[in-house]
């Protein structure tokens, strides 16, 4: 017991020290957001603008252009999350519920598919949207968005199945119920929460995606909000330094605003199936 203190302590201090490494870049976008173009010059020296301004924030927003990048990634990432929710549901109640042969193989190959990296097959999906004909076209970003995130969302739901007592679904059979009505009708329902947490976890996840968009689309209208900060930063200059800041802002701000207010049911949703079989 005495040994637990400074154990504690020390475990506090490590921890400290990854949310400095991670909150220090975002304190110092909000320091560079917050200047005018001239104390942009002065660097680590004004970390603490003397004249702070929301100036740069409101140059952002009522940009007609910045909100139509906006747009494109609220879209693409909505309907490539739901995609993924939709695709993986059936696979998920299928490993949960049915036995067959092969299942934990079936389970553990999802799995490393999700370790392969998007760069992996972007090049080689690249000529084949070429050659169908489906480049620039959101449909084909949301159909490479929700291949992206069907491994990892079937792993969640698949956790929120088991916690669904068999009985249930027993009873619902007994009354008559098919197996896909049983699952449409009165499992799904249950597993609400769990398909909410797959959902919006894919859209924090489609939100952030930048290879994917980058490669495929290249009209200036259809970049989502990731691609159009990257080319923007490719043309800025010491002066427009604020601006590229606050945009970083705006983009961001959504997704910790999302994890934030949910992280309940995404930790649920993460763990809920670790002790279970």
């Amino acid at each position: 017991m005495r040994g637990g203190r400074p154990a504690d302590i020390a475990t506090y201090l490590a921890l400290m020290l990854v949310a400095a490494f991670f909150v220090g870049p975002l304190l110092w976008l909000v320091s560079l957001a917050l200047r005018t173009s001239a104390e942009v010059y002065r660097g680590a020296a004004a970390f603490i603008p003397d004249h702070p301004t929301l100036a740069n924030f409101r140059q952002i927003l009522n940009d007609p252009a910045f909100a139509i990048y906006l747009w494109n990634g609220v879209k693409l990432s909505v309907l490539g999350a739901a995609l993924a929710v939709i695709c993986a549901a059936p696979a998920a109640y299928a490993f949960s519920r049915l036995s067959f042969r092969g299942r934990g193989a079936g389970l553990w190959l999802i799995l490393a598919v999700q370790m392969i990296s998007p760069l992996v097959i972007l090049i080689p999906l690249y000529r084949y949207y070429d050659w169908l004909g489906l480049l620039e076209n959101h449909m084909a970003v949301v159909a490479v968005y929700g291949a992206i995130g069907i491994p990892l969302t079937v792993w969640l739901l698949r956790a929120g199945f088991h916690r669904i007592p068999v009985e249930i679904e027993e009873a619902a059979r007994l009354d008559g119920y098919s197996r896909l009505e049983t699952m449409v009708l009165v499992t799904l329902p249950l597993a609400a929460p769990s398909l909410a947490a797959a959902f919006v976890l894919n859209v924090v996840m489609n939100w952030g995606q930048f290879l994917v968009p980058f490669i495929l689309l290249s009209s200036d209208p259809k970049w989502p909000i990731s691609v159009a900060i990257y080319r923007f930063a490719g043309s800025t200059n010491a002066s427009t330094t604020q601006l590229l800041a606050a945009a970083c802002l705006v983009a961001l701000v959504p997704a910790i605003v999302v994890f934030l207010a949910l992280q309940r049911l995404l930790t649920r949703a993460l763990t809920g199936g670790a002790l279970k079989g």
